[in-house]
């Protein structure tokens, strides 16, 4: 018995371990993430988090991108409260608003809808740092796989970058490395079936 409870505390510390190098390296690409100056065919925002519809807005202005597709709004919000044209401008009608989606998941199948309708190939997508790598494991998973996704991160204060000593940064990125790590493990065995069938 002494054996198996000795085996047991091997197999745990072990655990704790590996899990621990995981998250240290989830945290060090989290934040190695940097955003690139690309144009892309569609400007992807997952709305909800503060400066991500700015950002998107400014890049979309900045012509980085034709379409700036505004994925999880509320659903009481407008167009012209988000998006308001300046004088001489004409580009309202290539801001696409989704309102339906209320996660992450469903943020990457109803954003693919409003692709598919349209010839994208290329995404830039936007969404909080510490959101960011759910965010395109999602996205990879369910575009089809000949769209390139360049993410895009926005920084928030709710974020530190010496997350170790800040307790608030601490809880939001094991958070999102324990979601990180269901999904990666979730699309071990659905990825085929969320993704849409090849063309012929």
């Amino acid at each position: 018995m002494a054996l198996f409870f000795r085996g047991l505390f091997s197999l745990l510390v072990i655990f704790l371990v590996v899990a621990t190098v995981l998250f240290v390296d989830f945290a060090y690409k989290t934040f190695s993430v940097r955003q690139r100056d690309i144009a892309t065919d569609a400007i992807v925002v997952l709305a909800g988090g503060r400066g991500r519809v700015e950002e998107g807005i400014r890049l979309f202005r900045a012509k980085k991108g034709k379409y700036l597709f505004l994925i999880g709004v509320d659903p009481m919000v407008r167009k012209q409260e988000l998006f308001q044209e300046r004088k001489g401008e004409s580009l309202a009608d290539r801001v696409v608003l989704e309102n339906a989606s209320r996660n992450t998941l469903e943020n990457a199948l109803y954003g693919r809808e409003i692709i598919d309708r349209k010839d994208i190939r290329s995404i830039s997508l936007i969404t909080s740092r510490y959101h960011m790598k759910r965010a395109t494991l999602i996205f990879r998973s369910t575009l089809p796989r000949d769209i390139a996704i360049y993410p895009h991160p926005v920084d928030t204060i709710n974020l530190k970058e010496a997350w170790w000593r800040d307790q608030g940064s601490f809880r939001l990125l094991f958070s999102e490395f324990y979601k990180y790590c269901l999904f990666r493990f979730f699309f071990l065995f659905a990825s085929g079936e969320l993704r849409p069938p090849a063309g012929p």
